[in-house]
């Protein structure tokens, strides 16, 4: 009975926040846009995401995978719409006409060994992206930018880049064309797609929420939200409620800064989200190239507030 009492009681502490057992450490991983070099430098982190944007279609084959490999322990690549060939919208991309970028990245993801995230179409809400589906007063961009054409291009990336064995089937139901390549299976959770809305859209209209993008569960490995501290203020409230609507999900921040001001209450603040929303796996700063605006060198209170609060988290 003692025996049984004191498991009881043990369990007890384990299962009731703040019940005095020491809380079992998670895995958040930190990251960096920019020179990981001098951003860790700067703050003692040990940064383990590399992360980078780039143009659709801009590296392909040995160019991809030495760029892949350049950004360290755990890559994390993004990518616009924006092509060589000018700028493609979301209808393009559903209909197929991107995918020798993306079986291309199917076989590049497939080859890496460890965990890699793809970042398609970040702040695909905010209207300074071709593929948001609305100018800045509100007018539609047409119906090849659509909403309903963003979650038809995505779900294809994630099939695509995934290699899911049933890709062809999915793409059938949902309207779009087969892909004719072989594709080679690199399912999650080594590979996860982050399907990253602002927690708020620009413009801020009913059409415009990050739901109206969202594809569906079974085409979102990580859910993803960009903050930034501009002028003092932040959307925390907007990044709670996207967390809140998609808990069942891993999150992240892939993109989130100071913007060019020294507050260290945003650093803090960024550092008790994490540790009490126990879904966020990685968070990235933007951006880790010396002397920039985004530059923790530069504001000392920030860079202190780095050292004390997230540098540890990971």
């Amino acid at each position: 009975m003692r025996f049984a009492a004191l498991l009881l009681a043990l369990l007890a502490l384990v299962a009731v926040p703040g019940g005095g057992a020491a809380p079992v450490k998670r895995e958040v991983l930190l990251g960096v846009l920019g020179n990981a070099d001098h951003f860790d430098s700067v703050t003692g982190q040990q940064t383990r995401v590399g992360h980078v944007i780039m143009a659709f279609g801009q590296a392909t084959g040995p160019r991809l995978d030495r760029l892949i490999g350049n950004q360290g322990e755990v890559p994390m690549i993004g990518f616009s719409m924006k092509s060589g060939g000018g700028i493609l919208s979301s209808r393009d991309i559903a209909q197929g006409k991107g995918d020798a970028f993306l079986v291309d990245l199917n076989r590049a993801v497939s080859t890496w060994p460890g965990r890699i995230y793809i970042r398609p179409w970040g702040e695909m809400n905010g209207h300074w992206n071709t593929y948001c589906a609305f100018n800045q007063n509100g007018s539609s961009r047409g119906a090849a930018h659509s909403t309903a054409n963003f979650r038809k291009a995505f779900a294809r990336a994630y099939l695509i880049v995934h290699g899911a064995p049933n890709a062809n089937a999915e793409l059938k139901r949902l309207g779009m064309p087969p892909v004719s390549a072989a594709l080679t299976p690199a399912p999650f959770p080594r590979v996860r797609m982050v399907w990253n809305p602002q927690g708020y859209g620009s413009p801020n209209l009913a059409g415009n929420t990050a739901a109206a993008y969202y594809p569906g569960d079974k085409f979102v490995d990580v859910v993803g939200n960009d903050l930034y501290n501009i002028g003092g203020k932040a959307e925390w409230g907007a990044a709670e409620a996207l967390y809140q609507r998609y808990k069942h999900k891993p999150h992240s921040f892939p993109e989130w800064a100071n913007w060019g001001i020294d507050d260290p209450g945003f650093v803090k603040r960024m550092a008790d989200f994490v540790k009490t929303h126990p879904k966020v796996e990685l968070i990235a700063w933007y951006y880790g190239v010396k002397g920039s605006e985004f530059d923790l060198a530069r504001y000392p209170k920030s860079r202190a507030a780095y050292k004390q609060y997230i540098s540890p988290l990971g």
